[in-house]
């Protein structure tokens, strides 16, 4: 039988270890996603980056940009489903990915398109005009994925872990359409010096929001520490927009 000295001893030491594991740091892991996040002359930069960068001042354990790992996304995306303690960002938020991640965000809005080039004036109507395309899209991104769920067969994908090798199989004519995030694939386009006039977006797979998605064993205190300081940043006056927030999105955009 406890004696009320012991039980209170458990407590204590329960109490300790819940501290702890609340405490733990995190491991934030991205992908080279312009203007989001990216890698520029090995110093990680970008509208996500720097907001994370940022607002976790006001945290209790600030990240600096040298303790984010860079990986490509479909590694990033499994890690961060079976690591505790690691976030993954920018990530699309969408109702199938909801319950595999806790989240902190918004970082941004997002715009997921099937880009094409504008000689080969392809008009998509409906999801079923999709089926006589070959469709290039990064393993995991949210590009496939919504291209799946509009009922395109895994046959017609052409699967890259890159976007540079997508934006030059497209210029090339090997595939037909390109699904990705609109400003990003752009980014991508202007870095490969192509003509972005000659590229066009003929369809609409997603608008929504980009976020951080946290494992779900990462504690909701650390969450919220990051979401009160990006809701704060959001109100703060700002040097050259009306917020801290807009700040950061004048530098990309």
């Amino acid at each position: 039988m406890l004696t009320c000295a012991r039980i209170c001893l458990l407590a204590l030491l329960l109490g300790a270890s819940l501290r702890a594991t609340a405490g733990q740091p995190l491991m934030f892991i991205t992908e080279a996603y312009p203007p989001y996040n990216f890698s520029d002359d090995n110093i990680l930069r970008g509208i996500a980056v720097d907001l994370l960068v940022i607002a976790s001042l006001n945290t209790e354990q600030p990240v600096q940009r040298g303790q984010i790992r860079l990986m490509p996304w479909a590694r990033a995306y499994r890690t961060v489903l079976h690591t505790p303690n690691s976030v993954l960002f920018a990530t699309t938020r969408t109702a199938e990915r909801e319950k595999l991640f806790k989240w902190a965000g918004p970082i941004a809005a997002t715009r997921v398109v099937l880009l094409a080039r504008k000689a080969d004036q392809i008009r998509i109507q409906s999801a079923a005009d999709l089926q006589r395309y070959r469709i290039g899209v990064i393993h995991e991104d949210i590009g496939e994925q919504s291209v799946l769920a509009l009922g395109v067969r895994k046959e017609q994908l052409h699967v890259s872990a890159n976007a540079d090798a997508l934006i030059r199989q497209l210029h090339a004519g090997r595939i037909d359409l390109w699904a990705y995030e609109e400003n990003v694939a752009h980014w991508f386009l202007r870095n490969a010096k192509f003509n972005q006039d000659d590229f066009e977006s003929v369809y609409q797979l997603q608008q929504g929001e980009l976020w951080y998605a946290f494992n779900p064993k990462v504690s909701d205190e650390q969450i919220q520490q990051l979401q009160n300081a990006i809701d704060a940043l959001r109100k703060t006056p700002g040097k050259f927009g009306k917020t801290r927030y807009e700040d950061i999105l004048i530098d990309y955009l």
